[in-house]
């Protein structure tokens, strides 16, 4: 089972900015953080969880990691966004690790169980999700 990581999507103010910002990147989307995960031969075939609003709204699957020249790394990433069932999750800073028994379920799209984000984060906000 793959090691997953989280993230706020800072600067994103919706799923659909969010993914417009990924497919705008042709072949990889690339995000800078200060060290390399301690933990990253686990995370082969994980995803990247976007936090947005408090809840989980979506993944991209990663592809890997390298280091920049100026000693900081990239976290490359599938350029899409998919949308995952909504979970509440606190705000934090940089990633956080997520085991695969803690993931949210892919969304299926056509069940009608999906929230729209914007309602699945006042839910949140509410402590009702």
């Amino acid at each position: 089972m793959p090691l997953h990581m989280t993230k706020i999507a800072f600067g994103s103010d919706s799923a659909v900015t969010l993914r417009a910002w990924l497919e705008s990147h042709a072949e990889e989307a690339l995000l800078t953080t200060r060290y390399m995960p301690k933990r990253v031969a686990e995370m082969e075939g994980g995803s990247l969880y976007w936090i947005l609003g408090g809840v989980m709204v979506g993944r991209s699957p990663l592809r890997g990691f390298a280091e920049k020249p100026d000693g900081k790394v990239w976290i490359r990433l599938e350029p899409r966004l998919i949308a995952v069932e909504a979970r509440p999750r606190r705000a934090h800073q940089g990633w956080r690790y997520l085991e695969d028994s803690d993931k949210p379920a892919d969304a299926t799209g056509d069940s009608g169980d999906t929230l729209p984000p914007a309602l699945a984060s006042e839910l949140a906000r509410l402590g009702l999700l």
